[in-house]
């Protein structure tokens, strides 16, 4: 016999926790299930645990609206956004309303009834479980959370090293004084960089093509200026206000006047990097800022390059390189 509910929110993450409390606030009288197919919450910033992972969007935009973000730097590392998203499930009592261990096999949508019917397997019992909702919001991100995208690469299986996916990386891997590779220059690898050099003799970022990347302070000094200034929750919302706009311009920008936006990305990596390596080659894409997405390092473009020092492959076409 199928279970009825109202609202059923799949995926226990950042999306999912904050769907379920703005439910609870504006809809008191409904009913909510979240379903997550792990065991524990958080999604992206539980699972992936390779070494310096962050967000690069700063907190006051990507934080809840209605929970201030506390912390001193806005560009936040993966354990801190981890610990804000279960310190709101607790405040607002959504924990309890979590089954883990639930994984979606079957949706079916029946006009007739306005309703969902939803196959669940409850991998903890190996049972399945039926329920029925009036409305379905799929929280579950963007990822394949069982295995990550992986190319095909020739000579992968000779190869003697070790391959690591980010998504599963060990926590026992020890690369120190080791050479190591990193496909890929996007928001990943620009995070993995720096940290891996940190340990690794030498670091090599093994690059299609060039990524837009922008560098700003990981502390948002005007946030911290209007802290001390205004109560909490009106510093917060100034500033959230004030973030989101300014990231509209730079979206705007990139799609009414892409050359001037070019320029000013350019002009700013230039003057961070300095003229040690080949600019043009391993810092100028050949598309315009937001056709792909960019990149953001924290501080300035130089600590991507690591006190170890590291080299960056531009222009290497091969398979997924």
């Amino acid at each position: 016999m199928a279970e009825d509910i109202d609202v059923l929110i799949v995926g226990a993450g950042l999306s999912g926790i904050g769907a379920a409390v703005h439910l609870r606030r504006n809809c008191p009288d409904r009913s909510f299930t979240l379903l997550e197919r792990r065991q524990a919450i958080g999604g992206t910033w539980d699972i992936f645990r390779y070494p310096g992972i962050r967000s690069d969007s700063d907190m006051h935009t990507l934080g809840y609206n209605f929970k201030p973000w506390k912390e001193g730097k806005a560009i936040a590392d993966g354990p801190s956004i981890l610990k804000y998203i279960r310190e709101t499930a607790a405040e607002a009592g959504i924990d309890r309303n979590i089954r883990y261990q639930h994984k979606i096999t079957s949706a079916k949508w029946s006009s007739d009834d306005a309703a969902w019917t939803i196959e669940i397997a409850n991998t903890a019992g190996d049972e399945t479980v039926t329920m029925r909702c009036g409305f379905l919001l799929m929280c579950a991100g963007y990822y394949n959370y069982s295995q990550g995208y992986l190319p095909e690469f020739r000579g992968y299986d000779d190869f003697e090293g070790e391959i690591v996916h980010p998504q599963h990386w060990p926590e026992e891997l020890d690369y120190r004084d080791k050479k190591v590779v990193i496909i890929g220059s996007g928001a990943t690898a620009v995070t993995l960089v720096p940290e891996t050099a940190r340990k690794a003799r030498h670091v090599v970022m093994l690059q299609r093509s060039p990524t837009y990347m922008g560098s700003a302070p990981d502390t948002d000094w005007i946030a911290q200026l209007l802290q001390s200034l205004l109560p909490e929750k009106a510093a917060y919302a100034v500033v959230r206000w004030k973030n989101i706009q300014y990231q509209r311009w730079i979206y705007w920008q990139s799609r009414k006047a892409p050359k001037f936006l070019r320029n000013k990305l350019l002009k700013m990596a230039r003057k961070d990097v300095g003229d040690d390596i080949v600019f043009d080659k391993h810092f100028v894409p050949s598309y315009d800022p937001w056709d792909q997405r960019l990149c953001l390092v924290p501080d300035d473009l130089r600590d991507l390059l690591g006190d170890a020092g590291f080299l960056i492959g531009g222009n290497h076409e091969g398979p997924g390189a």
